[in-house]
């Protein structure tokens, strides 16, 4: 998500006042077992004809350490977040627009190794404390970066991703000044007592290695519950509502913010992954497409940038640890007179039924179901009516056989009255279920 972020993430309220709390440490844990890495990578081998290009090998071989913090940092998706619109990577001033008008906008960090605008004097020290208690060396981070899962990361892997960020190219960029009322960071220290645990992840005896792999990837570096997982009115994730999904505001066009739903990850039926196998969400995170449907809006970059990067291993691993999820409530089915349903279904048979079916489940490389569609039933509407104002294009560079047609834009062909009506057809068609969605919905998304 490179030209989007916005504070959906929920990060920062509690700025209205402010005491000083000492946030006890947790001795550090190693994490999970990673899968075995390739060797460093090296130049080939030197041939008679002299030392020069022994040298030359031995100039190319590549730190193991830094290898692994450039997964890592993959991994934790750090370049979406760090890179603004158009400038260079991990440059920061990638603005994240707040849920509440009177915060205004936040804007992301330099975290190239540039000594006057990045974190260049930064040491690694400085950079642990940063990612496992949200306190850098000018104060408070707010919750933006999410320091409130990347505690969860072993002293080993953050090392290694600190190793990996002192090698990037030094970028002198200033990004944009916070809006004033960030300037005061007080108010994160209540902030952090209230809703902040500090603490690496401690394995689960009773599980799997590849299970407690997984659950320390997706709670941890993945930082899924960032997007996935309900904020308190504080914007605090609640822990009773772990991935359960929830509304993440961002880009649907340039300049044009607009309320996503980041899909309920766990195996509820009616709106979540409880159709999907562990092989369905390993492939859907290693390519973005799967036999359920295929990655659009904010997921494009995540997918690109990040996830598609992942070993076999790792990716099985976050599946697992997903696949295990307890369900949340199912969505609850709406009623439709019967003058709304044939409305709903004359428009679905119009501007649909050629590539979902009649059936709704979908057709073979041209459109996923919306039979069983957790965007379908999701339990806020918001990513089902953007994909049919806006469409749905895959991430640039993933083009996996099989991938499913880009879906066209209907923003301009339908009214907001009939997207209403086709999308609460198929949310209360062939099973499915979720609320009703009214014109003046979709017009918030226009």
């Amino acid at each position: 998500m490179a030209i989007r972020k916005v504070m959906g993430r929920g990060f920062l309220v509690a700025l209205c006042a402010g005491f000083i709390v000492t946030l006890a440490s947790a001795q550090d844990a190693p994490a999970p077992a990673a899968p075995a890495t390739d060797a460093p990578v090296t130049a080939d081998a030197p041939s008679a004809e002299g030392s020069a290009a022994v040298d030359t090998a031995a100039a190319q071989t590549v730190d193991p350490q830094v290898e692994r913090g450039e997964y890592l940092a993959r991994l934790g998706n750090c370049i979406s977040c760090h890179t603004a619109h158009g400038g260079e990577p991990f440059a920061g001033g990638l603005p994240f627009k707040t849920p509440y008008m009177f915060l205004g906008t936040l804007y992301s960090t330099n975290i190239t190794p540039d000594e006057e605008t990045g974190i260049g004097r930064w040491s690694e020290a400085d950079f642990i404390k940063a990612m496992h208690t949200g306190e850098g060396p000018n104060g408070s981070l707010y919750p933006a970066f999410p320091y409130t899962s990347f505690t969860k990361v072993t002293d080993e892997d953050v090392k290694a991703i600190y190793a990996y960020l002192r090698t990037v190219a030094p970028v002198k960029s200033e990004p944009p000044g916070n809006s004033f009322i960030f300037a005061f960071r007080f108010g994160m220290k209540i902030w952090n007592a209230m809703f902040f645990e500090e603490g690496r992840y401690v394995a689960d005896a009773s599980q799997s290695d590849e299970w407690n792999r997984g659950a320390y990837l997706v709670n941890g570096l993945g930082h899924c519950s960032a997007c996935h997982t309900p904020r308190n009115a504080l914007l605090a994730e609640k822990p009773e509502e772990h991935l359960w999904g929830a509304v993440v505001p961002d880009l649907v066009q340039e300049g044009e913010y607009r309320p996503w739903f980041a899909v309920n990850l766990t195996q509820t039926k009616n709106g979540g992954l409880a159709a999907w196998s562990a092989e369905d969400i390993r492939r859907y995170l290693k390519t973005g497409h799967n036999r359920w449907g295929g990655t659009f809006g904010p997921m494009n970059e995540v997918i690109a940038n990040s996830l598609s990067h992942l070993t076999d291993e790792d990716a099985k691993a976050m599946a697992a640890y997903i696949k295990s999820l307890p369900p949340a409530p199912d969505s609850q089915p709406m009623q439709l007179t019967e003058e709304e349903k044939a409305a709903g279904e004359a428009l679905y048979d119009k501007h649909c039924e050629e590539c979902h079916a009649s059936s709704g489940r979908g057709g073979f490389m041209k459109a996923p179901p919306v039979a069983g569609s957790a965007i379908a039933q999701g339990r806020d509407p918001a990513s089902l009516i953007n994909v049919i104002l806006y469409g749905a294009e895959p991430a640039k560079g993933l083009n996996p056989p099989g991938a499913w047609e880009t879906m066209r834009a209907f923003r301009d062909r339908m009214t907001d009255e009939e997207i209403a009506a086709v999308a609460n057809y198929v949310r209360s068609s062939w099973n499915n279920a979720g609320s009703k969605i009214t014109a003046q919905d979709v017009a918030k998304h226009r």
